[in-house]
C-alpha cells in the first residue's frame, strides 16, 4: 500500500482518500493504472467535490424576500396573538423598505447595517433592534420551510446597545391628577390597570364579560392573549370591582372596554398620552405600560411576596418581578426616616434621664 497527498493503493486499485473541509471522502479512481494517471485523477475528483461543496452547479433553493414576508404573514395569522401580529407586520413593514423586491440571497450584512443606520436616522433605535430579530426569525423561518439554501445574514449583525430604560410609575398624586382630567374609559382604564396589573394593550383591551366573575371577584386572562401564554385569574380589590359593575350595567356589548358599536378599543395609547397633557405630566414618561409598573410598585411597598406579585401579575420569571417591583423615592424617604426615629426613640427611652445611650450599646432581648 503506497500513500501520498490522500491517494491509497489497496490491492491493484487506486483510491482518493481524504478530508476536505473536514468531510473525509473515500472516491476508487481506477484499477491497474499508474500511481501518475491516479495522481490526476485525484486532482479532478478534488475540484468536483469542491465545487460541490461551494454550490457551483447546483442551483440553491432561493426566493424573494416578498415571497417569504406573505408566507411569514400567513404563519403569524396562524400562530400568534392579535396585538404581537399588528406589531409583527408592522416591523415587517419597514423591512420591506429596505429589503422588497430583493432575493434573500441578495441581502448581505453590510444591507442590514444600511437598514439599521435607517432606522436609528430615523429615531427608532429600539425598533431597530426588535426589526432586525424579525428578520433573523423571517429568514429562519424561510430555511425551515425549505425555501431558501443559505447562511443567515443576520447572524453576523451585532444589534445596537439598549438602556435599561425607565421603570415609570405612578406616585398616587399624579394618579389623582390624571383621574381629574380624563375621559370616563381612560378613568376606568387607570384604576384597573394599576389594581390588577393587566397588560392594558395586550390583555385589556379584549377582556370580554366572561372573564369576569363577579361571584368569585375573580378576573381571569385566557391564555389566547396572555403573554406567558397561560390563562392567570387575579383577585379584584374593591377598586376594580367597583369600575368593573358600573361597565357591566352600561354596557351593550360582550367586550368590557368597547366603542359604541360595541367593538373592542385597539389601542388607548392616545386617549391616555392626551390625558397626561392635561393633567401637566407631559414629558415624565408615562404609559399604560407604567400602570403595571404602579401595580407591581404598590404590591411591594405594601408587604406582598414577590411570588404572589409574579402570579398576580402573569411575569414567567421572578427576575422579572425584581426589576419590575421597585420602590418610590417617597416610600424610601419614610423608610430612611424610621431610622432618624430609632435614634430620637433611643435617646427618649433611655434609663437615665439626658444620657445619651448608644442603640448598638443596649441589652436587647430576642
Amino acid at each position: 500500500m503506497r500513500r501520498g497527498e490522500g491517494l491509497v493503493l489497496r490491492g491493484r486499485s487506486w483510491y482518493l482518500d481524504a478530508r476536505i473541509n473536514g468531510q473525509r471522502y473515500a472516491v476508487r479512481l481506477g484499477k491497474n493504472i499508474s500511481r501518475s494517471v491516479a495522481g490526476e485523477l485525484a486532482s479532478v475528483k478534488r475540484a468536483a467535490i469542491l465545487k460541490g461543496e461551494a454550490g457551483i452547479g447546483k442551483k440553491r433553493k432561493d426566493c424573494t424576500f416578498d415571497k417569504v414576508k406573505e408566507a411569514y404573514l400567513v404563519w403569524m395569522s396562524t400562530n400568534t396573538r392579535p396585538r404581537t401580529q399588528r406589531v409583527y407586520t408592522q416591523q415587517l413593514t419597514q423591512l420591506s423598505h429596505s429589503f422588497a423586491g430583493k432575493l434573500l440571497s441578495q441581502i448581505s450584512p453590510f444591507d442590514i447595517e444600511r437598514h439599521k443606520h435607517r432606522r436609528v436616522e430615523a429615531g427608532a433605535r429600539v425598533v431597530a433592534n426588535r426589526e432586525l430579530s424579525r428578520l433573523k426569525a423571517l429568514f429562519n423561518a424561510a430555511i425551515r420551510w425549505g425555501l431558501f439554501e443559505g447562511a443567515n445574514p443576520v447572524a453576523g449583525v451585532k444589534p445596537l446597545e439598549e438602556s435599561e430604560g425607565r421603570l415609570r410609575f405612578l406616585e398616587y398624586a399624579e394618579e389623582a391628577h390624571l383621574l381629574k382630567v380624563a375621559p370616563p374609559i381612560v378613568q376606568d382604564i387607570i384604576v384597573l390597570g394599576v389594581n390588577t396589573g393587566i397588560r392594558i394593550s395586550a390583555e385589556g383591551l379584549g377582556l370580554q364579560w366572561a372573564d369576569v366573575d363577579f361571584s368569585r371577584n375573580l378576573l381571569r386572562v385566557p391564555a389566547a392573549y396572555a403573554k406567558n401564554g397561560q390563562t392567570r385569574t387575579i383577585p379584584l380589590n374593591s377598586r376594580a370591582r367597583d369600575v368593573l359593575a358600573r361597565r357591566k350595567e352600561q354596557s351593550r356589548s360582550t367586550f368590557v372596554f368597547s366603542k359604541p358599536n360595541g367593538q373592542p378599543y385597539k389601542s388607548m395609547d392616545k386617549h391616555l398620552a392626551k390625558a397626561v397633557q392635561q393633567a401637566g405630566l407631559s414629558g415624565t414618561g408615562i404609559s399604560l405600560h407604567s400602570l403595571r409598573h404602579t401595580f407591581a410598585s404598590r404590591l411591594v411597598m405594601s408587604g406582598a411576596d414577590l411570588r404572589t406579585i409574579q402570579e398576580c401579575g402573569g411575569w414567567s420569571d421572578l427576575s422579572l418581578v425584581q426589576r419590575y417591583s421597585h420602590l418610590s423615592a417617597s416610600h424610601k424617604t419614610s423608610a430612611l426616616e424610621r431610622i432618624a426615629g430609632e435614634f430620637h426613640n433611643g435617646i427618649h427611652n433611655s434609663p437615665v434621664s439626658g444620657e445619651v445611650v448608644h442603640l448598638a450599646e443596649r441589652r436587647v432581648s430576642v
